[in-house]
């Protein structure tokens, strides 16, 4: 119940401690529908709203608000992250930002920008949201090995040098062909 309630507070520089949050929530099976960072004198409060949710919800809800098609998993770390940056939004502007602002502002200035800093030559290693997706988890894994948060573009090339480079391209499932292609074929 703790985990569930609690309100945590964190400095400028060790925001990645909401991603902690988020992953201990999903973990527990929870989804977060409300996040809000509140400034204060010992730095900034995470209040959060967690509810139990039905499978698949986090991809439908990635893709209504995106659409984006993303595995599960995937679209439960891209709605996190999006929710991220919508309460820092809604921090600096010092007031809400409306969610179909933020979702907006999220795809060009977050999403889009990191996507198109992967080289042309490593695009069929993953598909975009994959892609997004993998280096968050990169960029959490560095922050807490940092215990600072890390920047996502530095979180991206760490991402493209250390893992997409060495990563085998994905590969395709594709139906047996039919007796009657392969006859066309010897035709």
């Amino acid at each position: 119940w703790h985990e569930l309630t609690r309100e945590e507070a964190f400095g400028d520089d060790s925001r990645y401690k909401i991603d902690d949050r988020l992953h201990r929530l999903t973990e527990l099976g929870f989804d977060v529908d409300e996040l809000e960072l509140v400034a204060g004198a010992d730095g900034y409060r995470l209040r959060l709203s967690p509810h139990v949710v039905e499978p698949g919800h986090h991809r439908r809800r990635l893709h209504a608000l995106t659409g984006l098609n993303a595995q599960e998993n995937q679209a439960r770390r891209l709605l996190n992250d999006l929710a991220r940056y919508r309460a820092e939004l809604d921090r600096t502007s010092g007031r809400p930002v409306p969610e179909t602002v933020a979702v907006h502002r999220w795809l060009s200035e977050v999403f889009e920008p990191a996507v198109a800093a992967i080289p042309a030559e490593l695009w069929g290693k993953r598909d975009a949201a994959e892609i997004f997706h993998e280096a968050l988890e990169h960029r959490w894994f560095l922050s807490q090995a940092a215990d600072e948060d890390v920047g996502l573009m530095p979180a991206i090339e760490a991402y493209v040098r250390d893992v997409l480079t060495h990563a085998a391209d994905e590969r395709m499932v594709l139906e047996p062909r039919s007796s009657a292609e392969d006859d066309l074929n010897e035709l």
